[in-house]
């Protein structure tokens, strides 16, 4: 076979290589333009911005939390102040084994077993460079025990924080609340960075209503670190200048609370489950706000375990449970001026109409038998000694007559079924029931029956002690009406107190001075003993003041039509609670109250004299500095 020799094409291949070398030269003078030109980007374009990077990344900024404002009495003594406390703090990223930190944490005792999983979720919850408080206030044998196993806790130290300080314990904590831990929840309404370095906010009163102003505004310091975080003088030749910024501290508020009237109301209620307000009718100034049992705002501040909080929330007195605000309860007696006034101004009565009371009535066609209390007063009655010796039959009769529209439309003004709108948050608003209500809530019309237990106060009709603190203060100034506050006043930092002006809401109107001066020396009559005796005469008798009241005894539980009603015979929380309000002095009303005391029998005997001790408490100080203001005044 003839052979074949190939021939190699030199010029061919020289071309082929040629071209290749040339695109190569043009992708790699590509690939070096580009990347030139991000060097030029980076390095003068943006030389600004990643500057400040760098500076960040080796100039720590650090939070220096504001000091949280006072809260101050209405003399200026301190209620709730700050002050020095250790506590425990974690940064996650610094921190190798979140578990392995947390289960050591629990093993030396600083954090209990039960709260593992709520501490870790509440850390992974907040950004890993942040500092998250794991406790809030070391004991100093805890902090002895931390010193010792520091080495073994990377990313774990303490800090030292301020922490809120109550200086009375309890008292006068329902209207102060109290501050705690930023939560979870917390978390979703806040600016993060507005909070950043603190670790308490405002929960519940006053603490909570006015978080913005008590909060202040954090500072910042820069502080020089390495690449482990931590801070160091210089790095190598570079020594930067570093900068701060002072915080601004929150504002201190000035309550409308007088802290002896206060303290008068605490005692007077001791260790029985109630509430107690106190309200300067002319400007709706809340003087007193007492709800019992109490808890210590402290122990929030400090932290809870589990435990300690069940223990309180699980606790039968319910401690946690704002009575003053949130408690409802029937209105009992308390209703009889108000329900007066709206009879008299409807001309279904006349002030000096004579009502037979016998002791029981009865609805037409019935034999129910609507009874009074054994020490009802018998014989005709008017209205004014019906009010002052708080005849349930007469008011019985008065009920049914009236009917229970118009019975509506007339307490409505006077703030039944609606909140006060109080400046601080949990306020329920009681019940003024309607037949339109009853029918909606339970399928069923209302009965006649249903209008004559309204006239005492009975039945579906729900109240809560600030309401009746605001009503008593509205039937005090012929029905003006004053918004109930607990902050009269904000301080700046240059002690400058700017006063907050006082809100006044619609009146009471339509109601002629007549009927006013009837209702109102009837309640006069209430606190006296002349004609004949009123049902609080005792604990005002000797007062160096004339004061208007109205008793209230609130049936808990329904007696049977054969049966008597015997309080030694039933549980405590079965047995009657005690109303009574007042205002005082009658002519010129500094001061209203309502006092209710849970199952504690009668008004009268009950709940009058701690009424009387707060309305001393508050009213026989300013008699007292009277005399001295009017010297100086004439000097």
């Amino acid at each position: 076979m003839e052979s074949r020799v190939r021939i190699k094409d030199l010029w061919n291949e020289q071309r082929i290589f040629s071209q290749r070398t040339l695109g190569a030269m043009v992708v790699i003078a590509a690939l070096v333009l580009t990347l030139i030109g991000r060097l030029i980007y980076l390095q003068v374009i943006r030389y600004d911005y990643y500057v400040e990077l760098s500076q960040v990344n080796r100039v720590r900024f650090d939070p220096i939390p504001a000091s949280r404002g006072l809260i101050l009495d209405r003399s200026g003594k301190v209620l709730a102040d700050n002050e020095p406390a250790y506590q425990l703090e974690l940064i996650r990223e610094q921190v190798p084994d979140l578990k392995r930190t947390l289960q050591q944490l629990v093993k030396i005792g600083l954090i209990a077993p039960d709260e593992l999983d709520d501490t870790r979720r509440m850390i992974m919850s907040r950004r890993s460079f942040d500092s998250v408080p794991v406790r809030l206030r070391l004991t100093d044998d805890e902090i002895g025990r931390f010193a010792v196993h520091r080495y073994e806790f990377p990313g774990v130290d303490l800090a030292t924080r301020q922490t809120r300080h109550y200086p009375y314990g309890q008292l006068g904590v329902h209207a102060l609340g109290y501050v705690s831990a930023i939560s979870e929840q917390d978390l979703e309404h806040i600016d993060r960075a507005t909070y950043a370095g603190t670790t308490l906010i405002g929960k519940l009163g006053v603490e909570s209503a006015y978080e913005q102003q008590l909060h202040g505004k954090n500072g910042f310091r820069q502080i020089l670190v390495n690449a482990l975080g931590r801070s160091v003088l210089r790095q190598g030749a570079y020594a930067p200048e570093l900068h701060s910024q002072a915080p601004v501290a929150g504002d201190d508020l000035v309550l409308s609370v007088d802290l002896p009237t206060q303290q008068a109301a605490e005692d007077g209620l001791g260790n029985r489950r109630g509430a107690v307000v106190a309200i300067d009718p002319t400007n709706g100034d809340v003087l007193a706000l007492a709800s019992k049992p109490g808890f210590d705002p402290a122990a929030f501040a400090r932290g809870l375990s589990r435990s300690e909080y069940a223990a309180l929330s699980d606790d039968v007195d319910k401690p946690l449970f704002n009575r003053a605000l949130r408690g409802t309860y029937p209105s009992g007696s308390t209703i009889k001026p108000a329900l007066g006034l709206v009879a008299l101004t409807d001309h279904v009565i006349a002030a000096d109409t004579k009502v037979l009371c016998n002791g029981v009535f009865n609805l037409p066609g019935s034999a129910h038998l609507f009874r009074a209390d054994k020490d009802e007063p018998r014989g005709l009655l008017d209205l004014s000694e019906a009010i002052a010796r708080s005849s349930d039959v007469y008011f019985y009769k008065l009920a049914s007559t009236m009917g229970i529209d118009r019975i509506d439309a007339g307490l409505a003004p006077f703030g039944y079924g609606q909140a006060t709108g109080i400046d601080i948050s949990g306020e329920k608003a009681g019940l003024l029931p309607t037949p339109d209500w009853k029918e909606r809530v339970y399928k069923q019309p209302w009965y006649p029956g249903e209008t004559v237990n309204m006239g005492i106060g009975q039945g579906y009709l729900l109240v809560t002690p600030l309401q009746l603190a605001h009503i008593a203060g509205m039937l005090a100034e012929r029905g003006r009406n004053f918004r109930p506050r607990l902050v009269k006043g904000i301080r700046s930092l240059d002690g400058q107190v700017k006063l907050l002006p006082a809100i006044e809401d619609k009146p009471v109107t339509g109601i002629a001075d007549a009927d006013w001066t009837t209702v109102l020396d009837a309640m006069v009559g209430t606190t006296h003993c002349a004609t004949y005796c009123g049902t609080a005469w005792m604990a005002f008798k000797g007062a160096a003041y004339e004061a208007a009241g109205k008793t209230g005894t609130v049936q808990v539980y329904t007696v049977a039509q054969n049966a008597k009603y015997n309080a030694k015979a039933l549980p405590e929380t079965l047995r009657d609670h005690a109303w009574f309000i007042a205002f005082a002095p009658a002519d010129a009303p500094k001061i209203a109250v309502a006092v209710l005391v849970e199952n504690a029998g009668f008004g009268s005997s009950n709940a009058a004299p701690i009424a009387r001790k707060v309305m001393d408490a508050y009213l026989l100080r300013q008699q007292a500095a009277a005399p001295d203001d009017a010297t100086a005044a004439g000097q």
